[in-house]
């Protein structure tokens, strides 16, 4: 069966009317058209990844931001928490592992930009969005233009620019980008008058951005002064229900940006006060797409790697031109002089764990890469080498639209400059097993690709008239990875023969199994990957690596490799004439009495006062992780007698790094497992 395209009919691109751009010292300027953004006049895509540094360790910036990297995020975006910096009026604090200065240099050593997210509120699921408690005691109201929170709101911004001072992209500095506040619908005075005050302070980046999600008719926020940012879930932990969600609406390709619009489309298209967000003057970026998720008590779903591609690919494929996930990394909350996490106890509808902020992100609170981590980066190798090339393009919707409902119909959309351009394909949808495909004919642009299955779990892209050197690939039926000078990269799609039809050449395909296939045209190389080895593919310092056992990043030099320290093998090193063998730590849990009073009850007993049980934990060494393996609903674990871990339970197993067990008196506080909460 054939499937078509809507007509192409291409829209003006704007310049120059946002009050956004910058230069840096060698005068390379980032700018921001209706379309894209740029970076020395060329479009570019930048792929943005959460990372909070005040829930990490210091020590552990370097390594993981270098596995950010790797992972081909350019750009960090992270939080600055009011309550971390200043919990008691007065008393700010930016050392230690709230030393933004710190983590800033760190990224720039580590090859990164930033955007930072100045808040005063942040949300972030901290306690109180992120005001300090003191704040709420004052007499005026927060979050508008009330003096007294303007004159707060600037003491907090003149203490970060004071931190901050001299990093900015106009110093030759890794901050290109500031968000103000969070999640403010329908206060565009307010916005613009924070971004005044900062401007007034000091700071100064190419791009300023506010979330603009709402309804359909997008936040009101001040016209050319932000780009709007949005973002997208597979599911909903926030949701007041136990039950399962509608068909996740992200893994349809509806080019609207915002959650709300789908199905909307009948309602018109300004709100009863006549506002309507104009999309088409603003580049469409996210800066929350759901790397993972964060389980609250009452609601806990598991997020699967393809929920989070395939979101990503059909963001893509309907006009994203700025990748951006929250949560990249996960994360650990701090304790003050309160618990810092968000709870209903603190007036918000959601309760989540004291320290634990993991978010099933695609690397873990701990350091760990998840499967998302290995199929996002397909998505940011292609942005990276493609993006001067996808982002001019505009999203052309299927002949048909085919909602996220629909389990039969194939779902595809175009973008294209009107000559060349890439068809995304998503078999994919949460929770829902989608039927086969056979016998697909896509028909872009008249080009007539071949009849390919779609079938299974998948989810894909496939250029068409692309300019390769001296040579024009008319179509592939793989998915385009990256280029390396005259070599172009692709990934053979599951159950799809891998074809390449260059102009005026036979076609050429890849026979049999394989891991790597190279085929030559001309001038040109097309490598073929198999899906499996395509993960495995990295780009570190120019040079390309795949395979092997772990995902390799690249640390002040040297390359290393993310888990081998929870493999057991032989140590490199000999004692005498012996080799050290470093098996993999082992846990040991036996029941025991209470051994103190636990400080924080409440989380344990959410769901009903029940009686809180102990196990007694050893590891037998500091190497690698374990897993603990107690059924409980929710559960800490005390080092020393210190909170060091907690989680509500899942399905997904709980891995706790063994050097934060080894030689320590810990103990496993939790309770039974409970009926009446969503885990799926």
């Amino acid at each position: 069966m054939e499937y078509k395209f809507k007509e192409y009919k291409p829209t003006e691109i704007l310049r120059g009317h946002l009050n956004l751009g910058g230069s840096d010292p060698a005068g390379e300027r980032i700018d921001v058209t209706s379309r894209y953004f740029e970076r020395g006049g060329r479009p570019f895509i930048p792929v943005m990844g959460e990372y909070h540094f005040v829930r990490d360790s210091r020590e552990n910036w370097p390594r993981e931001l270098a596995k950010m990297r790797s992972g081909g995020i350019t750009v960090v975006s992270t939080y600055l928490f009011w309550i971390y910096h200043e919990e008691e009026e007065e008393k700010f604090d930016f050392t230690g592992d709230r030393d933004v200065r710190a983590f800033l240099l760190e990224a720039q050593r580590q090859g990164l930009e930033v955007v930072l997210r100045l808040g005063p509120w942040c949300h972030g699921e901290v306690r109180n969005g992120g005001l300090p408690d003191w704040l709420l005691q004052k007499p005026f109201r927060l979050r508008s233009n009330d003096p007294g929170y303007m004159a707060r709101a600037g003491k907090w911004y003149q203490h970060i620019f004071n931190e901050v001072r001299g990093l900015f992209y106009k110093d030759g500095g890794p901050v290109i980008g500031i968000q103000i506040e969070n999640e403010l619908v329908d206060a565009p005075e307010h916005l613009l008058a924070l971004k005044r005050l900062a401007q007034e302070i000091g700071f100064d980046a190419p791009l300023w951005t506010v979330t603009g999600w709402n309804s359909m008719f997008g936040a009101k926020i001040p016209l050319d002064e932000f780009v709007p940012v949005f973002g997208g879930y597979a599911d909903a932990p926030w949701a007041q229900t136990a039950e399962e969600l509608p068909p996740c609406v992200h893994h349809a390709f509806n080019p609207e940006r915002n959650d709300a619009a789908v199905g909307m489309d009948l309602l018109g298209k300004t709100a009863p006060d006549g506002w309507r967000l104009p999309y088409e003057r603003y580049p469409y970026a996210t800066c929350e797409l759901g790397g993972g998720i964060q389980p609250t008590h009452r609601r806990r779903p598991v997020i699967s790697p393809m929920d989070v591609y395939a979101m990503s690919l059909v963001k893509l494929g309907c006009g994203n031109n700025l990748i951006g996930y929250y949560m990249f990394h996960g994360g650990t909350n701090k304790i003050g002089k309160t618990t810092l996490q968000e709870s209903r106890a603190t007036g918000y509808p959601n309760d989540v764990p004291v320290l634990n902020y993991d978010f099933q992100a695609p690397i873990s609170q701990y350091g760990e890469i998840r499967e998302q981590y290995r199929l996002l980066n397909l998505l940011h190798l292609f942005a990276r080498d493609f993006g001067d090339v996808l982002a001019p393009m505009e999203h052309v919707p299927a002949e048909e639209f085919v909602p996220e409902t629909d389990r039969k119909r194939l779902r595809y959309a175009m973008r294209t400059d009107g000559e060349s351009g890439f068809v995304f394909v998503n078999h994919h949808q949460r929770h829902m097993e989608l039927e086969d495909v056979r016998g697909v004919r896509l028909r872009p642009l008249g080009v007539e690709f071949p009849p390919i299955d779609v079938a299974g779990d998948i989810a894909f892209i496939l250029p068409f008239n692309l300019k390769m050197g001296s040579e024009t690939l008319e179509w592939a039926t793989a998915q385009l990875v990256c280029r390396t000078d005259s070599t172009y990269t692709f990934a053979a799609v599951p159950g799809i023969p891998p074809r390449f039809k260059l102009r005026g050449r036979e076609v050429m395909e890849c026979r049999g199994e394989f891991d790597s296939s190279t085929l030559f045209a001309g001038d040109v190389r097309l490598s073929c990957l198999s899906w499996d080895a395509a993960r495995t593919l990295r780009r570190l310092n120019g040079v390309l690596y795949f395979g092997g056992e772990g995902d390799v990043y690249e640390l002040d030099g040297r390359l290393h490799t993310a888990g081998q320290e929870d493999r057991e093998e032989w140590d490199e090193e000999e004692l005498g004439d012996i080799d050290v063998w470093n098996p993999r730590a082992r846990l040991e849990s036996v029941p025991c009495e209470a051994p103190f009073e636990i400080p924080y009850p409440e989380e344990l007993r959410l769901g009903g006062d029940r009686p809180i049980r102990w196990r007694r934990l050893r590891v037998t060494s500091g190497r690698g992780f374990v897993t603990v393996e107690t059924p409980f609903d929710t559960a800490q674990i005390y080092v020393d007698g210190v909170l060091a871990a907690d989680k509500f339970f899942d399905t997904l197993p709980w891995r706790i790094p063994a050097a934060m067990l080894y030689g320590r008196e810990c103990c496993l506080a939790y309770t039974d497992p409970l009926e009446g909460t969503f885990i799926s």
